[in-house]
């Protein structure tokens, strides 16, 4: 009996192993410190948030999910902790075919997060990176304005408000620069489309333009170009 049992379970691995296709995309980790919760694994479809896969964990951190990707695209990984509170629960990141590993703790979930097998995530790394940059200048200008102990008179509020729109047009200005020269990710064309989609249409034309064939075809890149075409002229 225990035999079969045996023969049996090792069937199984086999199929599950054999189900894995080009485009099977693995996601594994470990949530140090998380002994009760549910893990999900989330993604959009056209503009609603669904759950593709789901883990509810009980004295143990460790995950894996898998799920289809054809083109690079953004995935959250979101942890329930059944604590009623929404702040540090939800990771951000572009998953795509291959192995994607992500170990974090659970008090720390979405800002200690490391990453690793997934070079698009990498570039969008690079990316919020500088963009968070941008805005923490952006809060310390508004916050020296307001922690003076002088009201400031009409010139000098004008004055941090250009400060504040100057830091603005320079993220808008970095956005578009990076977009354009990762014309071969499909980060470019999400940066594009939901970053700075209010920016000059010649600059997201030239994006959009200017994308590799297979990025082009992502659904980024399809998405870009949908939004473009229903822009009026």
């Amino acid at each position: 009996m225990k035999k079969i049992a045996l023969v049996i379970t090792l069937l199984l691995l086999i199929i599950s192993c054999g189900s894995d296709t080009e485009n099977t995309m693995t996601v594994t980790g470990k949530v140090k410190g998380l002994k009760k919760g549910t893990l999900y694994l989330q993604n959009f479809k056209d503009t609603t948030l669904i759950v593709i896969d789901s883990l509810q964990v009980d004295g143990d951190g460790n995950f894996t999910f898998k799920t289809e990707v054809e083109n690079p695209e953004i995935f959250h990984l979101y942890l329930d902790k059944a604590d009623h509170n929404d702040f540090n629960d939800r990771i951000i990141f572009f998953g795509e075919p291959g192995l994607v590993t992500i170990n974090t703790s659970w008090d720390t979930f979405d800002r200690d997060a490391k990453i690793s097998g997934s070079e698009s995530n990498e570039k969008y790394k690079e990316y919020r990176k500088m963009m968070s940059n941008f805005n923490i200048r952006n809060i310390q200008i508004i916050q020296n304005a307001q922690n003076t102990k002088i009201a400031l008179d009409s010139v000098q509020l004008d004055s941090v408000n250009k400060l504040s729109d100057n830091t603005v047009r320079r993220s808008y200005a970095y956005a578009l620069n990076f977009a354009l020269t990762n014309i071969n990710s499909t980060v470019a064309p999400y940066i594009a489309l939901y970053e700075v989609p209010d920016a000059n249409r010649k600059y997201l034309d030239s994006i959009s333009n200017s994308l590799d064939k297979d990025v082009a075809n992502s659904k980024y890149g399809k998405a870009l170009k949908k939004y473009l075409d229903e822009l009026p002229k």
